[in-house]
């Protein structure tokens, strides 16, 4: 096959193709064979027509969509391999010539995977990080598992932030009542966040039998498209107001807390081993992170493509609502719930799109400079890593996942642990 490339930007270019007349017979053979299973000519019953009278009929350029979508995959990849060049993008196929008895000429308009210039990524500095807990931090764990155990009580006296109101309310855009804004007998914590910015602040100071009007205005990324940006009043009654009732901090509390103690001592001993071994386990994290940054800011990526950060919100954005939809929530109920939108989302993952794209082009150039390799027992081991952490059989895990990405994988790892674990902090 004759290939050639010729580069238009520093990651983009033209690369030119021809599939060879002994290629070109057999997909118009496959393409005739799929195409005379359909084909009516009079005289012959369907799917037997013969080929020289398909074509005195139709032609033989009747074929060629068919032949080339059978022939395309394959050409396209053996010139891709014998141009030595790694694709981050499906390029767009434009036809050259289909000549018949001669070889057919394609061009694709390809993007590739930038040059990485390495820097340091071993042995980086990052800011020392504070694994100590405080007297302070436990007592904090303590009142907020209070908070957990605290009864609401009806009073008498003004609503604070904190507490819950029991509210009907009815939203109007001017003088009309808008669908979804209406409830009877809702329980309100006021500071919770939970409804629309602003709404629950308007609600401290309201009292049982109290009737106010609340004014709001829709977040911009608000999901229902007529709401969004628009000005709306709320018609409230108060039917109660209730405070968090706290339990004593004792002993009693101590066991309904965590079943495992007896006393307070106890728990609080407790708390304070599971605080450290957190505060450990996030130090490590940001230990982490910062050399990842460290060494990806010391590398030079050479005009990263935009379509590979676009892919990356896609991986991201297809995983997060994946995982809602294992939780039984669909799209829909996520953004009424959170106010927000595709888009919005969309640009929640972006902020660490272009970052997320460069780290893994750096481990690939670190897997390449430090010729990295990779054993049939570290395979073995990770099909069993895997196998545990979804609770399948290790033979499924294999059905699965491919050795080829399975050593990609540990490669990846490795080449993070070379940075990470010989990172030092000061």
């Amino acid at each position: 096959m004759t290939t050639k490339f010729e580069k238009s930007t520093a990651n983009t270019g033209v690369l030119t193709f021809e599939i060879p007349v002994e290629d070109v017979k057999k997909g118009l053979d496959v393409a005739f064979k799929k195409v005379q299973k359909r084909v009516a000519v009079p005289g012959f019953r369907k799917g037997k027509v013969p080929r020289q009278v398909f074509n005195n009929v139709y032609g033989e350029g009747a074929l060629y969509e068919e032949a080339l979508n059978y022939l395309l995959p394959t050409a396209l990849s053996t010139a891709v391999k014998e141009a030595e060049l790694e694709l981050v993008a499906e390029p767009k196929i434009d036809i050259q010539s289909l000549e018949k008895g001669q070889p057919w000429v394609l061009t694709a308009e390809v993007t590739l995977k930038p040059e990485v210039k390495l820097g340091e990524y071993k042995n980086l500095t990052v800011e020392k990080q504070d694994r100590t807990i405080s007297d302070e931090d436990v007592k904090a764990e303590l009142e907020s598992r209070r908070a957990r155990l605290a009864e609401l009580v009806v009073k008498e006296s003004a609503a604070e932030l904190g507490d819950t109101t029991v509210i009907d309310f009815e939203g109007f855009l001017g003088e009309e009542a808008f669908e979804g804004g209406k409830g009877e007998n809702y329980s309100l914590e006021l500071g919770s966040g939970s409804f629309i910015p602003g709404f629950e602040d308007q609600l401290v100071g309201v009292k049982a039998g109290d009737k106010v009007e609340v004014k709001v205005t829709f977040p911009e990324t608000y999901h229902a498209e007529n709401l969004a940006g628009q000005e709306a009043t709320f018609n409230v009654k108060v039917h109660e107001v209730k405070a968090k009732e706290m339990p004593e901090l004792d002993d009693e509390f101590a066991k309904d807390a965590d079943e495992e103690v007896e006393t307070l001592a106890e728990l609080e001993n407790k708390i304070r081993v599971q605080l450290e071994e957190s505060k450990v386990a996030a130090a490590k994290e940001i230990v982490e992170d910062l050399a990842l940054r460290q060494a990806v800011g010391n590398a030079e990526i050479v005009d990263l493509p935009q379509v590979m950060i676009e892919e990356e919100i896609n991986r991201q954005v297809s995983h997060f609502l994946n995982n809602l939809k294992r939780q039984g929530i669909n799209e829909d109920l996520y953004f009424q719930i959170t106010g927000s939108n595709p888009e919005a989302l969309r640009a929640q993952y972006a902020e660490e799109a272009e970052l997320r794209t460069k780290t893994n082009l750096v481990l690939e150039a670190i897997v390449k400079a430090e010729a990295l390799t990779v054993t049939d027992s570290e395979i073995e081991a990770e099909v069993a890593d895997l196998a545990k952490q979804y609770n399948m059989d290790p033979e499924q895990v294999k059905r699965f996942v491919t050795g080829d990405m399975l050593t990609s994988d540990i490669k990846m790892k490795k080449a993070m642990s070379l940075i990470v674990d010989t990172a030092v902090e000061k």
